[in-house]
C-alpha cells in the first residue's frame, strides 16, 4: 500500500468522502455528525492523504493543525470493501508520524459512541489513544467520544 499526500480532486477519493458522510448518518443523528465535506477538507490548515493500492483507493485521512502542538484527525475512512484488511492501521500509523515530523505534541480525534464505531475505538487504543474530555469546539454529546494521545 502507498500513500500519498492528495489533492482531494479525483473521482476516487470524492467517491469515498460521499461513503463516509452516508456512513456517518447511518449511525449518528445530524447533530452530532462532524464528518467534512470534500470543501472543508480543502482548508489551509489541514493536510489530506490516500492509501493506494493496486490501483484503488483503500483508504484515507487526515490531519488538521489546531495549534502550533496539537492536530486533530480527520476524515479517517477504509472503503467497505476493504475492511480488516490493515488500511487503518496503516493510515494511523502514517497520521502518527507525521504528526510528529509536524513538531506536534498531541494529537486527538472525535469520533461516534455507538456500537459501529466499537472496532476505531479498539484500533485508537491499540495506538495509545485514550477517551479525554471535548477539545477545540467539540461539546459534551452522548453520541460523540474524544479520545487524545501524547506524542514524542
Amino acid at each position: 500500500m502507498h500513500i500519498r499526500r492528495d489533492n482531494l480532486a479525483g473521482n476516487e477519493v470524492i467517491d469515498l468522502l460521499r461513503e463516509h458522510l452516508h456512513s456517518m448518518t447511518l449511525h449518528s443523528p445530524s447533530a452530532s455528525i462532524h464528518a467534512l465535506d470534500v470543501e472543508a477538507l480543502r482548508q489551509p490548515q489541514i493536510s489530506f492523504w490516500t492509501a493506494w493500492h493496486g490501483g484503488e483507493l483503500p483508504g484515507c485521512g487526515a490531519l488538521k493543525q489546531l495549534d502550533a502542538q496539537h492536530a486533530e484527525i480527520r476524515s479517517m475512512r477504509t472503503a467497505s470493501r476493504h475492511r480488516r484488511k490493515g488500511v487503518a492501521a496503516a493510515m494511523l500509523e502514517h497520521l502518527l508520524q507525521k504528526s510528529r515530523q509536524g513538531g506536534y505534541r498531541r494529537l486527538s480525534l472525535e469520533t461516534g459512541s455507538a456500537g459501529a464505531f466499537t472496532s476505531a475505538h479498539r484500533l485508537y487504543a491499540r495506538f495509545g489513544f485514550t477517551f479525554c474530555e471535548p477539545f477545540a469546539d467539540y461539546i459534551e454529546d452522548p453520541c460523540s467520544v474524544c479520545m487524545s494521545r501524547q506524542i514524542q
